[in-house]
């Protein structure tokens, strides 16, 4: 017996991996080649594509399909209906499979729902894309990105905090909830230590 849970409604093809404590939810579909971590959650009507990688305790919300070349970290948040793509310029008569490229959401990022991430992107660790913002580059770590095309518009903490406004990161910022302190790095924040 696994693990794990699915819903009878649900399909899980042979060759997947799924980890401990895993939860798929109705009517989705994991397809071969899939590997999800431990604790994850699953939501309805979601669907995983073959060599897809998601990490530990990632949620992903209804309404949610999750293409080849997507990577999801550990403790990734994916919205209900946000959306990602896997080729630049579809077309219906074309086969593009040997073109796909690779999306990161590395961890702890949060994709808001109905969010729309255009593949060959990275968004960084802890970042929060809100809800309705397209991504069409790459988003630096503990940025807060919204609008389209998405743009940077503050900066959050790891507990999901804004803690800095406007596009350029702060020198140094302190959480106001957890006490977490941050200093700029070349990949936008970097956590440094608790607050006294």
């Amino acid at each position: 017996m696994p693990d794990y849970f699915v819903h009878e409604s649900s399909y899980v093809d042979e060759g997947c991996e799924i980890g401990e404590g895993t939860k798929i939810w109705h009517f989705c579909h994991i397809m071969s080649g899939a590997r999800i971590g431990p604790r994850c959650n699953i939501g309805q009507n979601v669907v995983i594509s073959p060599d897809v990688v998601i990490g530990e305790n990632v949620k992903i919300q209804n309404n949610v399909s999750v293409y080849t070349g997507v990577v999801l970290e550990d403790d990734v948040f994916c919205g209900p209906s946000m959306v990602f793509t896997n080729v630049v310029n579809p077309r219906s008569h074309i086969i593009r499979r040997t073109q796909y490229r690779q999306t990161l959401v590395r961890k702890g990022a949060t994709l808001g729902a109905n969010s729309t991430v255009v593949c060959g992107h990275t968004i960084g660790r802890y970042a929060l894309v809100a809800a309705g913002t397209v991504i069409t580059k790459d988003v630096p770590d503990h940025a807060l990105v919204l609008g389209n095309p998405g743009r940077v518009g503050g900066w959050v903490c790891e507990c999901g905090v804004t803690i800095s406004k406007g596009q350029t990161p702060p020198q140094q910022a302190t959480c106001e909830r957890c006490g977490l302190t941050y200093t700029t790095s070349m990949l936008g924040l970097v956590g440094r230590a608790n607050a006294p």
